[in-house]
């Protein structure tokens, strides 16, 4: 080390000497021995120091180069303001009754419970409309605003009129094997339940005066009823207000006294009778009736159908069905719990839901301890009948609510509502704590959408008859089990459906069923006819409805086939691009249609799934379209023409207006046709021969006038029979255009004909009337030649007069005095000789006529 300091006081070893003396040096020096091998050092320290220096620098650089870099910045992002707001999504609620921001729990998801069929009988137009309605509901939410929809519906299977018809239908079974000849027997039987179906159907529903009279006969009494009931319009009417039942009740009683007065074999007359044969019956020995599946197979019998006229209507199949006799232990459980909360009770076992009790109760749970999806604004009250609180002491809804087995027996209030039904002869029961039983018809629906979706809900629906009692309760009683302030927050109630004023009711029997409709309408037309109202109003569907129906049906048709006839025909030129883009004004003005009508849409959407304001924004997209092919009638640029066509297309499929699998590709054009060819293969030789004979016919028919050297006249009319038979046969129509290039479209061949008949019809029917004007004016010119034959100076004589009413003449044969020789006077003279000039041309005219034609004027 004495070495190294004497060295750098020398400067002859340059540099920080500690740096030699540091660890990392010392292995270095142990072996220096000389001044050389320090000389040595000193190199390779001084290049040490130089590489430190270089690497020092460096760094430098990069440091002020990262400073420099800091210092410059991208500009500032500007966050956008939106030019037009987009619209929230308003629903009307029931709770309400008004339309209120939809706001689910979940996020995208939409916990959505829908009400579903009580099964005894054939869906009708009612429940069409119903269903249909709350599909399009769901594919609007699904496919167009893109929520996660968890859609349940339940199938009530276990209910008072499905008992009562299940009992009535195997009873009445039953009696027609046992009566397979007509008997005196029969004919008693039938008389009897006539009468007493009379006393107790018919006899409340008249007024103190239309009563059978002392001493009048049931029979007497009922025809002077139909008599009545035929002739006075008022007092028809005034029954049927007081009693919407009463012309089911006297057409099954007059259909049974028919088949008593008629009838010749046993058959016709329970036919006739069955009616009231099956409820006497029912009444004698309904009670008889324990098996179990008698009930069962005539629920699932109903509920298959039911999911048959669905499927034929395009309903979507719901994500979880819910049977009642399926979650039974559950609503045991259910109803334990409601009665420990306090707001039930149990009488000879049947359990009660408490109305009172439940009626502003104050909230268990402390303040602060809101449940899921509840905002907790201190303490509440739970009440009675959300939906129509005006109807609380409605007694009929009450009533009806219950069902016909229900009696009232240990009520402790009329508004107070079964949970659980005490079982009876002739019912299902299952096991409880109260004893054998059945559940009441309003616990299911709480039971089950509580068993799939929890303590809250989103959506709640059904048709609007069902608000009170059957929602109010279902509410209640759901509220009182979870202790909740809100168990659904959106209820959605689907309007009354009537047909031709008359409102569709099962157990008024006047329905149309779904299979009946489906024969006057198709599935699409039907969902058209739904959509075009408002879903949450009342509807009449009526022939007016039809018609606009089948207009907006051939306008979509029309406009779908000639915008893919005006495409093919583009992409079948297969031209080369010329250097111009063909994006002009027309192309603009049609993206900007677009543009408003998607804006248009979706607001029309917003406001509570306006579909009828929604369908017009389409159709008045249709008709700009319709301008913009005016303009372009074979447009060199389709882009703008197809996306327009391809929006409409994806609407109508989202509201399930397609049919068939070709709708359903990507870039898809047109609303699709019902098929079941693409389901189950294609015979390509039953579709291609049709046409190919055609095109080797005409070919012939060309070559064969070809030969014969006929001229273009006759090849015309060969190719306008081609068009107008042979290709209509087929379904094609070819449009000639100005420029000798026919556009083709493909429509049914049914439509094709009555086109091309009507439109010969029409031609004829204006030859015809040419023909009928030219014979008119014919005879007309025949009749005047006709008057000109008599000669002017011979028209005041006889035989062209009357005998002695003139006495002289002047030279042109104009009378001058009448018969007594008094002299005509000259106002009178005057207008025989304007007479006799007119006469003077006609007569010319015939002269000449004659010397034209001859003798045969």
């Amino acid at each position: 080390m004495l070495i190294l300091n004497e060295l750098a006081g020398s400067g002859r070893i340059h540099g920080d000497v500690r740096l030699l003396q540091s660890e990392s040096f010392r292995p270095a020096l142990r072996p220096l021995s000389s001044v050389t091998q320090l000389g040595k050092l000193n190199q390779a320290y001084l290049a040490s120091t130089n590489a430190r220096t270089h690497s020092a620098t460096a760094s430098n650089h990069l440091r002020s180069r990262m400073a420099t870099t800091e210092k410059v910045q991208q500009p500032k992002w500007q966050v956008p303001v939106p030019v037009e707001a987009e619209p929230t999504l308003k629903v009307w609620n029931s709770l309400t009754r008004t339309k209120n921001d939809f706001i689910p729990m979940h996020g995208r998801r939409v916990d959505w419970y829908n009400c579903g069929p009580t099964v005894y009988d054939s869906a009708h137009m009612g429940h069409a409309r119903n269903y249909l309605t709350q599909d399009m509901i769901r594919r609007i939410l699904r496919d167009y605003f893109g929520y996660d929809v968890n859609f349940v519906m339940n199938v009530t299977d276990i209910e008072d009129k499905i008992i009562i018809r299940a009992r009535e239908q195997h009873l009445l079974a039953a009696y027609r094997e046992s009566h397979p000849e007509l008997s005196e027997a029969l004919k008693n039987d039938t008389k009897q339940a006539w009468d007493a179906y009379f006393q107790s159907k018919l006899l409340k529903c008249l007024a103190e005066a239309d009563k059978p009279k002392e001493g009048e006969d049931l029979i007497t009494a009922f025809q002077r009823l139909l008599k009545r009931d035929a002739e006075d319009e008022v007092w028809r009417k005034e029954a049927r207000s007081k009693e919407e039942k009463f012309g089911l009740v006297l057409g099954s009683l007059q259909s049974a006294l028919a088949g008593l007065s008629q009838t010749n074999d046993a058959t016709t007359l329970i036919d006739s009778a069955k009616d009231i044969l099956s409820w006497w019956l029912d009444k004698k020995e309904g009670h008889t009736v324990t098996d179990p599946a008698i009930f069962r197979a005539l629920a699932a019998y109903w509920e298959n159908s039911f999911f048959s006229d669905m499927q034929k209507l395009r309903v979507l199949p719901p994500d979880t069905i819910t049977r009642v006799s399926e979650y039974v232990p559950e609503i045991v459980t259910f109803v334990e719990q409601i009665i420990s909360n306090g707001f039930a009770y149990e009488e000879n076992g049947n359990v009660w839901f408490d109305v009172g009790a439940f009626e502003g109760a104050k909230a268990k749970k402390a303040k602060g301890k809101g449940k899921e999806g509840e905002a907790d604004d201190g303490e509440w009250e739970h009440v009675y009948a959300k939906l129509q609180p005006w109807s609380k002491g409605n007694r009929e809804l009450l009533e009806d609510g219950e069902g016909s087995l229900t009696t009232a027996q240990g009520k402790r209030s009329s508004s107070d509502f079964a949970l659980w039904k005490s079982g009876k002869p002739g019912e299902p029961t299952w096991p409880s704590p109260w004893g054998p039983g059945r559940p009441g018809w309003h616990i299911e629906c709480s039971v089950m959408a509580s068993e799939i979706l929890g303590q809250q809900m989103d959506i709640h629906s059904g048709g609007v008859d069902l608000m009170f009692p059957h929602h109010d309760n279902e509410i209640a009683q759901s509220e009182a089990y979870h202790d909740c302030r809100q168990w659904v927050n959106y209820f959605l109630h689907t309007g009354h459906l009537h047909i031709q004023g008359l409102k569709m009711s099962k157990s008024l029997k006047n329905f149309i069923t779904v299979e009946q409709a489906l024969e006057t309408y198709s599935p699409r037309q039907l969902r058209l006819a739904f959509m075009n109202q408002l879903w949450s109003n009342k509807m009449d569907l009526t022939d007016g409805v039809r018609a606009g129906v089948e207009n907006i049906e051939e306008t979509l048709n029309n406009f779908f086939r000639n915008v893919k006839a005006k495409i093919s025909d583009f992409e079948s030129r297969n031209a080369p691009s010329d250097g111009l883009h063909y994006y002009d004004q027309p192309e603009k003005q049609l993206i900007s249609d677009l543009q408003k009508a998607q804006a248009a849409f979706r607001a029309a959407l917003c406001d509570s799934f306006n579909t009828p304001e929604s369908l017009d924004v389409l159709l008045t997209l249709v008709s700009q379209t319709n301008v913009y092919l005016q303009a372009r009638p074979r447009p060199q640029n389709v882009s703008a023409l197809r996306t327009t066509a391809e929006w409409i297309t994806r609407m109508l499929r989202m509201f399930g207006l397609g049919e068939g699998q070709a709708v359903l590709k990507e870039g898809a054009i047109g609303w699709g046709e019902a098929s079941t060819a693409e389901d189950s293969g294609v015979d390509r030789e039953a579709v291609l021969m049709p046409y190919l004979r055609a095109l080797s016919s005409f070919r012939d028919e060309v070559r064969k006038l070809a030969l014969k050297g006929a001229n273009s006249r006759e090849i015309l009319e060969l190719c306008d029979r081609l068009r107008d038979n042979e290709l209509v046969d087929l379904g094609v129509a070819l449009d000639d255009q100005e420029d000798g290039n026919a556009l083709v479209k493909l429509a049914p061949a049914e439509e094709l004909r009555r086109a091309r008949d009507e439109k010969k019809a029409a031609a004829e029917a204006k030859i015809a009337r040419k023909a009928a004007a030219a014979k008119e004016a014919e005879a007309k010119r025949l009749a005047k030649l006709e008057k000109g034959k008599v000669d002017p100076a011979l028209m005041f004589k006889p035989p062209h007069v009357e005998d002695n009413l003139y006495s002289e003449w002047d030279e042109e044969g104009i009378p001058t005095k009448d018969a007594q020789g008094v002299e005509i006077s000259k106002a009178k003279g005057k207008k025989m000789k304007k007479d006799r000039d007119i006469q003077a041309k006609l007569h010319q005219e015939w002269l000449n006529e004659v010397n034209k034609n001859g003798a045969s004027v």
